[in-house]
């Protein structure tokens, strides 16, 4: 996996760097970007396709031009010039760490981060809506935030907002509890 991300990351840089263009980042080529990016990589995980892309009978064009065709005619032409690149390296295999690099590099161009949000009990609209709000304030950028149902958990939530993790959980707490008994 670490392989994969150190051979994904100057594909991601240069997508990035394609999708901003010469005139700055334009909201619509990014979001265009990551979309493609996103529906190439479902096809590169595709297990008809990582037959194909295993299969050295086929030639770099005709696999550059399946997966043009499997992934649709939305492909811009810089975006179908990519992919022939990829093919042409060898690096069909890692479009999804490219994909998920890029909406990193994306993310931070916009001043958002992800936020995934565990709850033992379901969230109203206010209440996430609330949750939200204090997190924007705590880490001084836009949040997008995805709600999981976790009943371990006991009660309260756990969020994780990149590498920081904030476990409000009953679950959390007693685990904190018997930590600090056992020392």
């Amino acid at each position: 996996m670490a392989e994969n991300l150190t051979l994904a990351r100057p594909y991601a840089e240069a997508a990035f760097q394609l999708a901003k263009g010469s005139g700055g980042a334009a909201a619509g080529d990014l979001a265009a970007w990551s979309g493609a990016l996103s529906r190439l990589a479902n096809v590169a995980v595709d297990p008809v396709m990582e037959e194909c892309i295993g299969n050295p009978r086929f030639t770099p064009e005709q696999l550059t031009q399946l997966c043009l065709d499997v992934a649709g005619d939305k492909l811009s032409t810089e975006q179908q010039n990519f992919v022939k690149v990829l093919v042409e390296n060898n690096r069909l295999t890692v479009l999804p760490e490219i994909s998920a690099l890029f909406d990193v590099l994306k993310a931070d161009a916009e001043d958002t981060k992800q936020a995934e949000i565990t709850s033992a009990f379901p969230m109203d609209d206010v209440a996430q809506k609330n949750l939200v709000a204090d997190l924007e304030r705590k880490f001084g950028c836009r949040i997008r935030a995805t709600v999981k149902l976790d009943p371990e958990l006991i009660g309260g939530v756990r969020i994780a907002v990149g590498d920081e993790v904030i476990d409000a959980s009953v679950r959390g707490k007693l685990a904190a509890m018997a930590t600090a008994l056992k020392n």
